[in-house]
C-alpha cells in the first residue's frame, strides 16, 4: 500500500537555500571553490532543467559516477528533484562486480567523468539499456553531451520538485559486496527522509554546522541538515591510508564541528595526532560506521577533543541506517571491558523509532514474524529490524529478498541484517559478527567477534579474523593475525602468548591454529570491514 503524503529528499536544499542562503555549502579546498547554499540550489536546478532536456526524467535509472565535487552534490539534487533514481556504486568494487550491478540495475542514462565513460566503453556496461549520455568533464569520442553544456544551456529558473511521495523509489544503492555479490538497496524518499530526521535527532546536528565527511555519500547528508561540507583532499577509496597532518590541518583550518569517518581513518588519525598531543577544539562530534571501531582507536582520538566530546558508532548498513549507536564514553568506561572479555561489541541502544530483535540463527528465508522467532534476553542469535529508515527490498534480486525479509502480520517487514548478536537487560544490543562468518566445528559454533576480541587485547596484535576451514559442521577454527606495524615482533613468543590468551577463556581454547598474515583484505569503502572468506581461502591454502 503506497503512503500518501507528499515528499523529496531534494526539498531540503531549496529550504536551507531560504533559510540560510549565504552560508556556504560546499567548500572544494582541491580547487579553492565555494558555493553557498543559494548558489547550490541555483545550479542544482539549471541541472535540473537540463537533466529533463536530454530525456531523464520520473523513474529514470541513471548511473551516477562523478568524482567529490560541487558538481557531484548539485547532480545528486538535480536528479532528485526530477524524480530520477540515481544508481549509486562504489567503483572500487572492481571492474567485474561493477559490470555485473550496472547490468542488474538496468539503467537508460549514464552521468560520470571521462574515466568512467571510457571504461563503459571499452568493458561494455550497460549496453544493452544506457541510451543518454552526459560526461563530467571533456567528452571524447563518445555519444552525449557535457555537463558544462548542459548548465550553459539552461536559464536560471527554479525546478518544480517532483511530487513524488514516500514510498517512491528515490535511489538504488549497492551494497559493498563485503559477504557476497554487492546488491542494490532500493531506497525510498520515505527511507532518506527518516535517515535525515534520524541523524539530526540523534547528534543534535544543527544547521550552520561545519562537516567534513570522508565518506562521499555519507557527504550528501550534510546539505539536507544545513551543515557546510568542506570536500577533503583524500582517496576516497582508501580511507585507511589517509594523510592525517592534511586531515588535521583541514580539521583545524575550516573550524570544523562534526567529522564522520571509518574506523581505518580514525585509527590513522588518531595514531598521528596522539603522538604529537594535537588537539581539535572546534570538534562537536565525530561519527564513525563501516565497521567496529576498536577501543584502542577511539581511546586514542578523544585525546584530541574536547571533555566530553564523543565519538558515535551507530550501527546499520547499507540496508538499514541508523539502527543502534552509542558514544565513546559509555564504551571506554564500561562496555570495552566486556568486549575484551568476549561478550561482543556493545553497539548501542536501537535509536528511536527503530525496532530490533533477536531471533534464532537460521540460514532459510522466513515468510512470516511470530513471536515466536525471538529469543530471550542475553542469548546470541540473528538481528532484524523494523523502521522508516529500513529498505524494503533489493532490485532485481528477488531470491535475496526472500532471504532478508521477514512479512509482519501487523504490517510492513523485518529485514535480517546478516549480523548476529544480542541484547542485555538494559535494552543493549551486543554485536557478534556476521552469520556468514560463524564457524561450525563438530564441538561447538564460534562467533567471530567475541573469539578476536580477546585476542586483539595482545599489545602486538593489530587485528584478528576467525576463519573456518572445511564444510561447516567439521570446519577447523584457525585465527589470522596481523600483527602492529613498525617494529620488531618474536612471532613464536605471540603466538605461545596467544594461545594461553586463548586458553583462559571458554569460548576460545579449542583455537590453537595460528596463521600470520601481512596485511588483511578488507572493503574498499571504509578499510575496515575484514574480507574473511577471502582469508579462509589463503588459510586453506598455507594449510595444505
Amino acid at each position: 500500500m503506497k503512503s500518501t503524503y507528499l515528499i523529496n529528499i531534494a526539498a531540503h536544499l531549496p529550504q536551507m537555500a531560504l533559510r540560510q542562503p549565504d552560508t556556504p555549502a560546499i567548500i572544494f579546498p582541491r580547487k579553492n571553490r565555494s558555493l553557498n547554499f543559494r548558489e547550490l540550489n541555483r545550479l542544482s536546478d539549471r541541472i535540473a532543467h537540463g537533466l529533463v532536456s536530454s530525456g531523464i526524467g520520473r523513474g529514470t535509472r541513471t548511473v551516477l559516477m562523478v568524482t567529490p565535487s560541487p558538481e557531484f552534490f548539485a547532480l545528486t539534487f538535480a536528479l532528485f528533484k526530477v524524480g530520477a533514481v540515481p544508481v549509486l556504486i562504489d567503483p572500487g568494487l572492481g571492474m567485474k562486480n561493477l559490470k555485473k550491478c550496472i547490468a542488474e540495475a538496468q539503467p537508460h542514462a549514464f552521468i560520470g567523468i571521462p574515466m568512467a565513460h571510457l571504461a563503459r566503453i571499452l568493458l561494455g556496461w550497460g549496453k544493452e539499456t544506457l541510451r543518454i549520455f552526459i560526461t563530467a568533464g571533456p567528452r571524447l569520442f563518445w555519444k552525449g553531451t557535457t555537463l558544462s553544456a548542459l548548465i550553459a544551456r539552461q536559464e536560471e529558473l527554479p525546478f518544480p520538485l517532483a511530487q513524488t511521495d514516500g514510498d517512491d523509489v528515490a535511489a538504488i544503492l549497492f551494497t559493498s559486496g563485503s559477504t557476497g555479490p554487492p546488491k542494490g538497496a532500493v531506497y525510498s524518499h520515505g527511507n532518506f527522509s527518516a535517515q535525515v530526521e534520524a541523524l539530526r535527532g540523534i547528534y543534535g546536528i544543527e544547521p550552520g554546522e561545519i562537516d567534513l565527511p570522508t565518506f562521499p555519500l555519507f557527504a550528501l547528508f550534510a546539505p539536507a541538515l544545513g551543515m557546510t561540507a568542506v570536500i577533503p583532499e583524500m582517496n576516497f577509496t582508501r580511507p585507511g591510508s589517509v594523510n592525517p597532518r592534511k586531515t588535521i590541518d583541514t580539521l583545524r583550518k575550516y573550524n570544523v564541528t562534526n567529522m564522520f569517518g571509518s574506523p581505518a581513518l580514525i585509527n590513522r588519525v588518531g595514531r598521528y595526532g596522539a603522538e604529537r598531543g594535537t588537539k581539535l577544539p572546534t570538534l562537536r562530534r565525530v561519527i564513525s560506521a563501516g565497521a567496529p571501531v576498536p577501543a584502542r582507536a577511539m581511546e586514542r582520538f578523544t585525546l584530541m577533543l574536547n571533555p566530553g566530546v564523543e565519538i558515535f558508532t551507530p550501527y546499520g548498513a547499507t540496508e538499514a541506517l541508523p539502527v543502534c549507536s552509542i558514544g565513546s564514553a559509555e564504551v571506554l568506561g564500561e562496555t570495552r571491558m566486556i568486549t575484551d572479555s568476549g561478550g561482543g561489541v556493545c553497539i548501542g541502544r536501537p535509536v528511536a523509532g527503530m525496532r530490533v530483535e533477536i531471533i534464532a540463527i537460521s540460514d532459510e528465508p522466513i515468510p512470516v514474524w511470530s513471536d515466536s522467532l525471538r529469543l530471550p534476553l542475553q542469548q546470541i542469535g540473528e538481528i532484524v529490524v523494523q523502521g522508516e529508515q529500513v529498505t524494503r527490498s533489493y532490485f532485481n534480486r528477488p531470491d535475496a529478498d526472500r532471504l532478508a525479509k521477514i512479512a509482519d502480520p501487523g504490517g510492513g517487514f523485518f529485514h535480517r541484517m546478516g549480523d548476529l548478536g544480542g541484547m542485555d537487560d538494559q535494552g543493549r544490543v551486543w554485536f557478534c559478527g556476521r552469520k556468514a562468518h560463524r564457524v561450525l566445528t563438530p564441538e561447538e559454533t564460534l562467533f567471530t567477534i567475541p573469539c578476536e576480541a580477546v585476542f586483539n587485547t595482545h599489545p602486538d596484535v593489530f587485528r584478528t579474523a576467525l576463519v573456518g576451514i572445511g564444510i561447516p559442521g567439521e570446519q577447523l577454527p584457525v585465527l589470522c593475525v596481523e600483527l602492529e606495524r613498525g617494529r620488531w615482533i618474536n612471532r613464536e613468543k605471540v603466538r605461545g602468548e596467544l594461545l594461553d590468551i586463548g586458553r583462559a577463556h571458554i569460548h576460545t581454547h579449542g583455537i590453537t591454529t595460528i596463521l600470520y598474515h601481512p596485511r588483511f583484505p578488507v572493503d574498499i569503502r571504509h578499510n575496515a570491514k575484514i574480507f574473511r572468506e577471502e582469508l579462509a581461502r589463503w588459510a586453506a591454502g598455507r594449510l595444505s
